[in-house]
């Protein structure tokens, strides 16, 4: 690269961003989901949400062009960004070429753990964050994958579909609050940095996104005995949305036990007919725990 380049306009410039798509000739794939950020008020708000510090290990999902990954490089100390369009590794090449500390894969993230991705790395001595542009037909799928891995990235910083953001977030009583809310909320704080309209990317999506912050719980405040079970009881509970605790639990458990679950849900101080919407995640762990005997 020329000693011109670190002049230039930013990659999230959409004079930049245009003229590199027109330059390498890129097609947007909508089979990728492929929708790339030119607002440079979110990528200030992604950058902040991620209270990043110069010792950190930045680990991006789908870099596109750069516009992202180029503002991290600028304050970490490392950026992992995997890319599974080989398509955009040319462009990557070109793009971030000023920066020595960004290292591409072309991989898919759900084939490849953050503890194989950051082996090379070791030891790292700063936190590991992960920020990401999901694709919203395999946001949860990646999301669950970062959450529940052996390494665990200590903030996510996801760009989702505003409404399953609003779903991650929704608290007891919201008409929201589901098996989302409850799997995400056990495992990390979640909290919605921004809202993002949809004409902050080219090609324009269908729907308005947000900015999903994930900070892990310095000690979480949920003691969960048997995750398994918990996870079964939870799902079953929201597996028919119309249809109160109890049914769902006699679903579950086996109508053969409707008088003890009756019962439990007495000791529990829960009414028969009140709905899996309205229970704390507390709640849960004790229902859990009451009706595991029941369940095989």
């Amino acid at each position: 690269m020329s000693s011109e380049q670190p002049q230039r306009l930013d990659i999230a410039d959409p004079i930049r961003t245009q003229a590199i798509l027109h330059q390498f000739g890129f097609k947007f794939k909508k089979s990728l989901g492929q929708n790339f950020l030119t607002n440079r008020k979110v990528l200030g708000a992604i950058v902040a949400a991620a209270d990043l510090a110069a010792t950190d290990t930045v680990i991006e999902i789908g870099p596109g062009i750069g516009s992202l990954t180029e503002q991290l490089a600028r304050r970490v100390k490392q950026v992992i960004a995997v890319e599974i369009d080989q398509r955009l590794l040319p462009i990557l090449a070109e793009t971030l070429a000023p920066y020595d500390n960004i290292q591409v894969v072309n991989q898919d993230i759900l084939k490849r753990s953050l503890a194989e991705l950051l082996a090379p790395y070791q030891p790292i001595s700063g936190q590991i964050k992960v920020v990401a542009n999901l694709p919203y037909y395999i946001t949860t799928p990646i999301m669950f994958q970062l959450i529940n891995g052996v390494v665990q990235p200590d903030r996510l910083v996801l760009m989702i579909q505003k409404e399953v953001a609003q779903r991650i977030i929704a608290h007891p009583g919201h008409k929201d609050y589901g098996a989302l809310s409850i799997g995400v909320q056990t495992k990390m704080h979640a909290e919605i940095a921004e809202i993002v309209p949809k004409t902050a990317f080219i090609p324009q999506p269908n729907v308005d996104s947000a900015v999903l912050t994930l900070t892990r719980y310095d000690e979480s405040p949920y003691q969960i005995a048997n995750q398994a079970m918990f996870d079964q009881v939870v799902q079953s509970c929201f597996q028919q949305r119309r249809k109160n605790l109890l049914n769902n639990l006699l679903h579950l458990c086996g109508k053969n036990h409707r008088d003890e679950l009756v019962s439990i849900l007495a000791d529990l101080g829960l009414a028969p007919n009140i709905r899996g919407e309205q229970l704390s995640i507390e709640q849960f762990i004790e229902l859990t725990t009451a009706v595991s005997k029941f369940i095989h």
